[in-house]
């Protein structure tokens, strides 16, 4: 028999991925992504993800230290990590961010410090979400994978053993 747990999480993991989708936090991309993930590479999707999240902090700290320079000037430069942002965070299904990215290179391309300041502050807050929800499923479904792998013993009644 398998592991008990195995379909409660598998639930779980669902109502997770139907909220993120609900909140449009995630779009069909990531299923998409999700539909490559097979027996030959079942880390896939977490291990894209995780690369995403390497670069994108380091996109976030190169935006932020260019708007806390004083003597900043080179929007260009602040669109070209914006494009880079937007360009992953479409590839992996990150709705929420990307569409923050579009408003911050809209502010960026009018010079507007400050709307820049605020579309910063809002994809720091929205890649925050998005990355602790997704750590949460990938720990569901890690859950999932050994309480599937859990095989327990046929119960054996006392009264029926000689």
């Amino acid at each position: 028999m398998l592991g008990f747990g195995a379909e409660r999480l598998r639930a779980d993991m669902n109502r997770l991925l139907a909220l993120l989708f609900h909140q449009g936090v995630l779009d069909e991309q990531f299923l998409q992504l999700q539909q490559l993930q097979d027996e030959s590479s079942p880390n896939f999707v977490s291990e894209v993800v995780n690369i995403y999240f390497h670069e994108s902090e380091k996109l976030l700290r190169n935006l932020r230290g260019l708007l806390l320079d004083r003597e900043f000037s080179d929007y260009n430069k602040m669109g070209i990590h914006l494009n880079q942002f937007m360009g992953s965070s479409s590839s992996i299904g990150a709705n929420r961010v990307r569409n923050v990215c579009v408003a911050f290179r809209a502010a960026s391309e009018q010079s507007n410090r400050p709307g820049c300041f605020r579309a910063l502050e809002l994809l720091e807050y929205e890649y925050c979400y998005l990355k602790n929800k997704l750590h949460e499923l990938f720990q569901i479904e890690q859950q999932r994978i050994l309480a599937a792998a859990v095989r327990y013993p046929p119960v054996q009644h006392p009264l029926n053993n000689p």
